[in-house]
């Protein structure tokens, strides 16, 4: 990748685009008086917040090991992979890739700005064939790659992942949100090997902070500047800053809200595998298993008939639903449920 040219894969017009920049987060002020926003004068939420999460993106540098100014804050992960498609991929021109099954929202978004989305299906144990990845790569104008690992819904890890960074003419995106549950090196590691590599986390898995709506992005520092061109002003709200920042500070919970899924992953696995009604479970790097039912109509049916809500893959994953691992009472009650079904 010694010959690669962020500049030759990034939409002209982004290029040519100036930032918004807030003149008061650019500075360091001893007193000020804020008059330059037209904010109200009083209020518990009446300023704006940093434009450029600065604060947060010191903490995330010592937290992961990299420069703050290699780091992008979204609103959730779905707000970054609708930016990164945005920055790299010309409107009814260019194409992305996906695996399939996969996170259904690359291709949403790919969708709405008016891209191809390329599907590369998986095979039967959900992994990648590295000849049809080659074809499919080579064939089409595919400028993105997406690769989820450990892949949504199917719950395994993208196996020899350096292979398909390494051999992509464009732009992969690995998106972690699982991988605190998996023993895999996060791709952050790679970063300075792979010019062409963006990293996506979140803080809604395993720091139990879904609400707060707040994804990561970790980069080059030329592809996160392009990042930070074409976001909103002020994309993430104060007080999701000021709760991850104190999650970050606070890091135990995340440490044994881990240990706490993944002793009962080990649990729900267990009980599962004893079921009539369970036909396969397959193997999980994530908090949820993709599990295949014998009749999975009647199984979902009488789950949501108890007010358990899973989620059905099936038919596009013929006879399975994805089933997330929730607190010992919730998985004991799913559990109790699913004996009733012969």
């Amino acid at each position: 990748m010694k010959d690669f040219n962020i500049n030759s894969f990034v939409r002209k017009n982004i290029l040519d685009l100036q930032p918004y920049l807030s003149f008061r987060d650019l500075n360091e002020f001893k007193n000020p008086v804020f008059l330059d926003a037209n904010e109200s004068a009083s209020g518990e939420l009446n300023r704006y917040p940093d434009s450029t999460q600065k604060k947060l993106k010191q903490k995330l540098s010592g937290l992961k090991g990299i420069p703050a100014d290699q780091i992008a804050v979204g609103n959730g992960s779905d707000e970054l992979i609708d930016l990164i498609i945005k920055v790299f991929c010309e409107p009814k021109e260019d194409a992305i890739l996906m695996m399939n099954p996969s996170f259904a929202m690359y291709g949403f978004y790919a969708s709405v700005n008016g891209n191809k989305v390329l599907l590369l299906d998986l095979d039967e144990n959900f992994k990648i064939n590295k000849d049809e990845f080659l074809r499919t790569a080579n064939e089409n104008q595919s400028k993105v790659f997406f690769l989820c690992s450990p892949n949504n819904p199917t719950g395994n890890s993208v196996e020899d992942i350096e292979f398909y960074i390494r051999n992509f003419n464009g732009i992969v995106v690995v998106d972690e949100a699982y991988i605190e549950f998996s023993d895999n090196r996060s791709c952050i590691s790679l970063l300075d090997k792979y010019p062409n590599l963006i990293v996506l986390q979140t803080f809604s898995k395993a720091w139990g902070m879904a609400g707060a709506r707040v994804g990561t992005a970790y980069s080059s520092a030329e592809i996160i500047a392009l990042i930070n061109t074409v976001k909103a002003p002020y994309n993430v709200n104060c007080l999701s800053l000021s709760k991850i920042m104190e999650a970050i500070d606070q890091k135990d919970f995340a440490e044994q809200n881990i240990k706490n899924t993944l002793a009962e992953m080990s649990w729900l696995d267990e009980e599962l595998q004893q079921l009539k009604a369970v036909k396969k479970i397959y193997p999980s790097d994530a908090n949820f298993f993709l599990t295949e039912f014998e009749e999975v109509e009647k199984v979902y049916a009488k789950l949501l008939e108890n007010e358990i809500l899973t989620s059905k893959r099936s038919p596009k994953i013929p006879g399975c639903i994805r089933i997330n691992a929730g607190s010992r009472e919730e998985n004991i009650r799913l559990i109790e449920t699913l004996k009733t079904i012969i």
